[in-house]
């Protein structure tokens, strides 16, 4: 694995900013630090209660509660909304807080594995075998009894099993007949759980006219973030990802090639020069619209980290949930190995 970690760039109200030229005011800079450091140094029991009490409000209230505004609240939603996928509006403070209290300033992307992330699946299933790994099996019906459980496939297998783990996203659930059925309560924390609108679109361009391996950027403008893809990968050219939340996200995903580039180069062109002629080949993907997720990960908004996340978690009959929606952290790797452990050390405990 190496560093992905990146040094942010910022176009604010028509002016750009490297990522040694810009900065919170003296008092953002001296209190959300201290926010922190008094959180790390609580007990258990006083971080539960202040979570619980956070939850109740959404991040951007409580940024403005502790004296963040102006400029500094801006740039807070610019670059915090690129880690939930929506509006700072929309996010539980306790999600949000305990996310950069709990991890490095630069949690988002902080490592990467050398050859690209798809090796650690690829290991995975070498591990198992590839014979025992079944693709191209869409689970429509899921049948448990004292004695087991049973999993139908609309290709027509069917396989038993004395427990499962089931990882699909919270939409997908609905989409499965569950016999018994899944729990009231369960039924309505999924429909309560929204996923994060999020638009990637991947631009190869023939030089890396940004001049920093470690460069991204927040922007005010319709392209809200880029971000290096191919950081310390031997090129001249380079991949930028135009990355896109929410609303913005939503209009980015419904235009097209041409008007994705035009728009890129309007927000550019001041201060990068003509990047279109640059540019060799694009791509678009919207997390809005995927079949399986309606969404790129979950997002936990005021009054559902505790509850709804709770009965999210809970095992069903001989079902038993994970995936990043229900980590501590959502949209990471990380998250979503460590509720599938989780869920099977529950298992061979119980086995």
């Amino acid at each position: 694995m190496f560093n992905n970690q990146f040094d942010t760039h910022l176009i604010y109200k028509g002016e750009y900013f490297n990522d040694k030229q810009w900065s919170y005011s003296p008092e953002w800079e001296k209190k959300f630090p201290s926010l922190i450091e008094n959180y790390q140094e609580m007990s258990d029991a006083a971080k539960q209660a202040l979570q619980y009490r956070l939850d109740k409000t959404d991040w951007w209230h409580w940024l403005v509660d502790q004296g963040c505004s102006g400029r500094d609240l801006d740039i807070r939603e610019l670059l915090d909304s690129t880690d939930f996928g929506e509006s700072i509006r929309h996010v539980s403070a306790c999600a949000a807080f305990t996310e950069y209290a709990e991890s490095s300033p630069k949690n988002e992307m902080d490592m990467k594995i050398r050859g690209g992330n798809d090796r650690l699946a690829k290991k995975f299933s070498e591990k198992i075998g590839e014979d025992k790994i079944r693709k191209a099996h869409r689970v429509n019906r899921i049948a448990q009894t004292k004695a087991g459980v049973k999993v139908y496939c609309e290709n027509g297998e069917m396989f038993s099993a004395d427990k499962i783990i089931c990882t699909a996203p919270a939409f997908s659930l609905k989409k499965i007949k569950w016999e018994p059925a899944l729990p009231a309560e369960y039924l309505r924390a999924v429909n309560e759980l929204q996923y994060a609108r999020i638009n990637k679109n991947p631009l190869l361009f023939s030089k890396r006219f940004w001049k920093d391996e470690s460069f991204d950027m927040v922007t005010d403008q319709t392209p809200h973030y880029f971000y290096h893809a191919t950081k310390n990968q031997r090129s001249d050219k380079g991949v930028l990802i135009s990355y896109t939340i929410g609303e913005k996200a939503a209009v980015v995903a419904n235009q097209s090639d041409e008007w994705r580039i035009n728009n890129i180069q309007q927000t550019l062109f001041p201060f990068f020069g003509d990047v279109k002629q640059l540019l060799e080949k694009q791509v678009n993907y919207y997390w809005g619209n995927d079949e399986f997720s309606y969404g790129a990960y979950a997002l936990y908004g005021v009054n559902q980290w505790f509850p709804v996340r709770k009965v999210l978690s809970k095992p069903h009959l001989h079902a038993h949930f994970a995936g990043e929606h229900l980590a501590d952290w959502q949209g990471f790797m990380e998250g979503a190995i460590n509720t599938g452990e989780a869920a099977a050390e529950i298992l061979v405990k119980g086995i």
